[in-house]
């Protein structure tokens, strides 16, 4: 439970990154070789680095202009980055939908397989869960494959609550 406990702590950390608007930016964590890691709400993002981000994980591609598109609308967007120097690279990712009152949805969670089992994917959904409830947002929910349901149960999300069940549908293919 110490996931949801640090929603509305503040960042322990006193070194800081200057963010591409300029703003100072707290690093989650700084390695011994001077690498910052930390995120940003950047929408602007290089949509060709994010998709090799997303094929360095296996995702199917999907069209540019769509992830664009689905950038623009989303509610929210964070970008993890991994920065040694003046070089960085975007190492995670996580965008969320919403009605801007009382829901929303997150998509598109994922962590560079070369920084995975580091608990960056947990900073990474702590820092989309505060900034969700920075805007007041109580639902969260999600779209998880089965091999990650367990990360997401250990964070708190259940299931199915109360036996709801997801319904979906998809255009046919073949027409």
């Amino acid at each position: 439970m110490s996931f949801w406990k640090t929603w509305f702590s503040p960042p322990t950390s006193t070194s800081a990154t200057k963010a591409s608007n300029g703003g100072a930016i707290q690093p989650i964590r700084v390695t011994e070789q001077g690498e910052h890691i930390y995120c940003t709400n950047e929408r602007d993002l290089d949509l060709y680095e994010l998709e090799e981000l997303c094929d360095a994980v296996g995702w199917a591609r999907r069209p540019i202009h769509k992830v664009k598109k689905a950038l623009a609308h989303s509610f929210l967007v964070v970008a993890m980055w991994s920065q040694r120097g003046s070089y960085r690279r975007l190492i995670g990712f996580a965008r969320a939908t919403s009605d801007h009152t009382f829901n929303a949805t997150i998509w598109d969670v994922v962590i560079h397989p070369d920084f995975q089992n580091q608990g960056l994917g947990k900073a990474l959904m702590d820092r989309v869960i505060r900034d969700l409830r920075a805007q007041d947002i109580s639902n969260v929910t999600l779209f998880a494959d089965r091999g990650v349901v367990e990360f997401y149960r250990r964070l708190g999300f259940t299931p199915d609550p109360e036996g709801i069940k997801g319904m979906f549908w998809y255009p046919d293919h073949f027409a």
